[in-house]
């Protein structure tokens, strides 16, 4: 949903849920876009908010600084979309991620979705 009145200007919510091909798991996202940064939420089966990470660009190389706000560890996979998000859009990603451990099935089914989603719908709608 873009809408200019209710939600603001330049604020775009979108939320979805998607069955996984993989573990029978249920993937929910809510992606809110505003101007230069994302905040997400991405659920595995239940509504559970997950561990929070917050990541950003930084300005004097090609390289991100995350770190984890509540819960998780900077070796997650919570950690990592957010990274990847960050190489991938340069905006400030906060992300709160309730992924489990060792499923590497549903870490590459995320990516498709980070890649198709969380980029190029939200990036696209706003160039600066």
């Amino acid at each position: 949903m873009k809408a200019d009145g209710e939600d603001g200007p330049g604020l775009q919510l979108t939320c979805f849920s998607q069955l996984s091909d993989h573990d029978d798991a249920t993937l929910h996202f809510h992606i809110l876009r505003l101007h230069k940064q994302i905040y997400a939420w991405i659920g595995c089966n239940s509504a559970k908010f997950g561990h929070l990470y917050a990541a950003a660009p930084t300005p004097s190389s090609n390289t991100v600084g995350v770190t984890s706000l509540i819960g998780g560890a900077s070796d997650n996979i919570g950690s990592a979309i957010a990274r990847r998000l960050v190489l991938k859009t340069g905006l400030n990603i906060v992300l709160a991620c309730n992924i489990p451990k060792n499923s590497p099935l549903l870490e590459v089914q995320m990516k498709q979705y980070e890649y198709t989603v969380l980029i190029n719908v939200h990036v696209d709608c706003y160039e600066d």
